[in-house]
């Protein structure tokens, strides 16, 4: 590698991620606001340019707290976005990430040096986004969907405590399809992936539900 060949000059590294949460049973992704140029005013993912002195999961874990205040979150790198155009101000490469993180602890900041805004968007209901964004959103979904049909990661979204129905419409939203319940129920119980408790939710009305959790050694599964 010869330094100083301009080839090599002017580029950087984006750390971006795909934020999910659960918000009133639906699947929500958080969205920021752009202050600044390029795309000012544009909704975008969640992330930003990694410093030379870190790598790149420090450098979104900063992205992160900075532009909305959160910290604890589950997340998995899944892709590389590389065209030369992608950012207008000069060569930048997407590392991307899903991350996750249970609603209740998803307290956002609202606006901050870099952003006007930050809100969480049902994944039904995007708006357009600034750089390519929708693309990395789009497949940031598409690994969502295999990794939940390997492994108990949907666990992030739900309480400790869970209903079957509650577990059952995660599925059926990232997967866009309708489940039959009692195989569902079946087959998360057969593979030992889940198992009831004896909780009780004394707020609930009429005949108490029964309630799962998953179980704490979990190795990968082929769930559906």
């Amino acid at each position: 590698m010869n330094v100083k060949n301009v080839k090599y000059k002017n580029q950087g590294i984006h750390a971006i991620a795909a934020i999910f949460t659960i918000e009133n049973g639906e699947i929500s992704v958080l969205l920021i606001k752009r202050k600044r140029e390029p795309f000012k005013g544009k909704w975008i993912l969640t992330g930003g340019a990694v410093y030379n002195d870190e790598n790149v999961d420090k450098g979104l874990k900063r992205e992160i707290k900075e532009k909305t205040g959160l910290t604890d979150l589950y997340f998995e790198q899944f892709g590389v976005f590389s065209e030369p155009k992608r950012s207008p101000m000069l060569r930048m490469i997407a590392i991307t990430y899903v991350a996750l993180v249970d609603i209740k602890n998803a307290n956002i900041i609202k606006e901050t040096s870099n952003t006007l805004n930050a809100e969480w968007f049902n994944i039904n209901d995007i708006p357009k986004l600034g750089y390519d964004h929708e693309e990395i959103l789009d497949k940031a979904l598409e690994y969502l969907k295999k990794i939940i049909l390997k492994s108990d990661i949907v666990k992030v979204l739900l309480p400790k405590h869970f209903t079957m129905p509650e577990l059952q419409k995660i599925y059926e939203m990232l997967l866009n399809k309708k489940i039959d319940r009692r195989n569902f129920r079946k087959k998360l119980l057969n593979l030992g992936l889940i198992e009831e408790t004896n909780y009780e939710n004394l707020g609930r009305v009429g005949k108490p539900p029964k309630f799962y959790k998953f179980k704490d050694v979990i190795t990968e599964k082929n769930i559906l």
